[in-house]
């Protein structure tokens, strides 16, 4: 598009923003296509859609809106949430490519009750209105499995495929199957239980389903008390045995004082990309519809704005009445004779707490999966937390971390470990022996390790890290500091890690001077950063052990110029020890070890016979 062409489209959308109402409705933004690419609803139209046109719009995906906009329709409502309506309608209806989208959450199940003569109740992924009613869906599968246990042990409905028909049982079509003589069916199949008392059983378990359990026990004791004064005590203990499991899943379900009832509640977290939307539905006290949904955010909307559309979303799909709505802060939405509460204690602050937190252990686990499915993904998340931590120009690909072993300064070593994409790369791992220290000083040790590591990498033109980390505090992060800016002039970044009077890794230090970054030390970051610290000391550890084994496995035989290690193991199989070679006489040696080794091994130890 020209320059000129661009001025002109400006110019004729503003012309339609310039006529529009200040009334409340909802707006569709059309492409170059005639395809509507967004759907919005205002409370003053002229104001909402005048707003994406003003030059100091800061928004990068909003300007990029902006840019495909080739026209502008819009329809007048009475109320804001006539707009909120209309717009959640025509989201669905067009599937607009700006708009935030729904991810549906298709894969929870949902409990359906079929609309045969002799209504099934079971499981499903598949919802079509047409087969029944559906309850659901169920994000937490332990939940909708309980219920559907306790429905099946106070009703025991027919688990059979049979389209059971009253002419059918009439004409004695059916018979029972292995369910019935387990006690598991009534057999309406063949007229053991009646189509009367098989639909009253249906219907108290509709109410269950929808989480009216108090209005469900109320009539079944009202029921208990009149069979007990018509001395039918036999019904009446079927009735209590009902009644009683009934009321041990509302003990268990119950989270809040039954006086709270028929209210929603929502909260919303994300991760900038994702929102994720909790919806709970609390009836009589208890919990009977709980689902968090997944919204795939567009043009950096505002949790408000979510929040607003996943209200209207979720009260429509779920049939909900309810006339409070809980809420973790205000919003801006106008909902005819619903009240909107913000608690800050007491039961219905416990409510919102839980669904903040079904909504942080769903993004969770939407993480998870996402990770286990792309282990790259996980690495990239760590890598962008560091950098966001320490405010580092670029993610840390590659982390590299030095340690120091010795004993009193001898067999002083020290070892480096590199980290790539967070996992450790082995073949760059790096052993050193400190050959300009004399005794046990750790931090010329330190600089010695350091100023061979970069200048080498430097010299040969290899990677250099994105960071690098000490194991110890501002002591070792200074000398590295001083070798790696002051002599070598190199821009890397340095960070330490602390320990505290127990001996365990409790901060992250970064900065010169260096300062403490709060970071929770059971975060999986900071158990990473551990992990790359005991790596880098098991390693030098490992290499310390190894070059004290082999001091303390050097004998005097390993000073014999021209004795290899058959020569070796041969005299000390037969004499045992090195003081009884040096006792032995040259004919015993060349009885061992043959003439020509004879002779270097006596002459060895009998300097001054030979020399005569």
């Amino acid at each position: 598009m020209t320059k000129e062409e661009n001025e002109k489209r400006l110019a004729y959308l503003k012309s339609i923003v310039s006529r529009l109402p200040e009334k409340p409705g909802s707006y569709q933004y059309y492409d170059e296509h005639g395809t509507i690419i967004y759907v919005g609803k205002a409370k003053n139209l002229k104001n909402r859609v005048s707003s994406y046109f003003h030059t100091e719009v800061d928004r990068f995906k909003t300007k990029v809106l902006v840019s495909k906009i080739h026209n502008i329709s819009y329809t007048v409502v009475n109320t804001e949430e006539d707009a909120l309506l209309l717009e959640n309608s025509l989201i669905k209806k067009y599937n607009p490519k700006y708009n935030v989208l729904l991810k549906d959450g298709k894969t929870y199940p949902s409990i359906c009750v079929t609309n045969e003569f002799f209504p099934r109740i079971f499981k499903t992924r598949t919802i079509n209105k047409k087969w029944g009613s559906y309850y659901g869906p169920f994000s937490h599968i332990s939940s909708m499995y309980a219920v559907l246990e306790l429905i099946k042990k106070l009703y025991h409905p027919r688990t059979c495929h049979f389209p059971i028909t009253r002419e059918g049982i009439d004409q004695k079509k059916y018979n029972v199957c292995l369910e019935y003589h387990i006690k598991n069916c009534g057999g309406p199949c063949i007229g053991k239980q009646t189509f009367e008392e098989y639909q009253k059983n249906i219907a108290q378990a509709r109410e269950i389903l929808k989480g009216n359990t108090r209005s469900v026990l109320r009539t079944m004791r009202e029921e208990m008390e009149k069979l007990a004064e018509d001395l039918k005590f036999e019904e009446a203990e079927e009735i209590k045995r009902k009644y009683l499991l009934i009321d041990n899943f509302v003990s268990k379900s119950e989270v809040v004082s039954h006086t709270i009832d028929n209210v929603d509640v929502f909260s919303i977290t994300n991760d900038g990309k994702t929102a994720f939307i909790n919806y709970i539905h609390v009836s009589n006290g208890s919990i009977n519809q709980s689902f968090t949904f997944e919204y795939k955010k567009k043009l950096d909307e505002s949790d408000e704005e979510l929040l607003a559309l996943g209200i209207v979303e979720m009260r429509e799909r779920f049939k909900s009445s309810s006339k409070e709505i809980i809420l973790p802060a205000p919003i801006h939405i106008d909902l005819e004779g619903v009240t909107i509460t913000i608690p800050q204690r007491g039961d219905k602050k416990t409510l919102l707490d839980l669904s903040v937190m079904n909504g942080k252990q769903y993004k969770f686990d939407r993480l998870k999966q996402q990770e286990k499915l792309n282990p790259e993904q996980k690495a990239v998340r760590l890598m962008k937390e560091i950098q966001g931590y320490l405010k580092l120009p670029r993610m840390p690909y590659q982390i590299e971390c030095f340690d120091n072993s010795n004993i009193s300064g001898t067999d002083a070593v020290a070892a480096c470990v590199v980290f790539k994409k967070m996992k450790p790369s082995k073949k760059d791992y790096r052993k050193y022996h400190i050959k300009t220290v004399t005794g046990p000083d750790d931090y010329a040790s330190m600089k010695e390790v350091v100023r061979r590591r970069y200048t080498r990498l430097t010299e040969e033109q290899q990677p250099l890290p994105d960071l690098i980390i000490t194991d110890g505090g501002k002591g070792q992060m200074e000398v590295v500091r001083e070798v790696i800016q002051d002599e070598l002039h190199l821009d890397i970044p340095i960070a330490g890690l602390a320990k505290d009077d127990h001996h365990r890794t409790n901060e992250l230090l970064y900065g010169f001077p260096p300062v403490v970054i709060g970071m929770k030390t059971d975060s999986e970051l900071f158990h990473l950063l551990t992990h790359i610290q005991d790596e880098v000391h098991r390693f030098a550890i490992t290499f310390h052990r190894d070059m004290r084994s082999k001091h303390a496995l050097h004998s005097e035989l390993d000073d014999i110029k021209g004795i290899g290690p058959k020569t070796k193991e041969a005299l000390l199989k037969s004499l045992k020890s090195v003081k009884k070679i040096k006792e032995a006489t040259l004919p015993d040696l060349q009885g061992l070890v043959g003439p020509a080794k004879a002779s270097i091994v006596y002459a060895h130890f009998h300097p001054a016979e030979d020399h005569a």
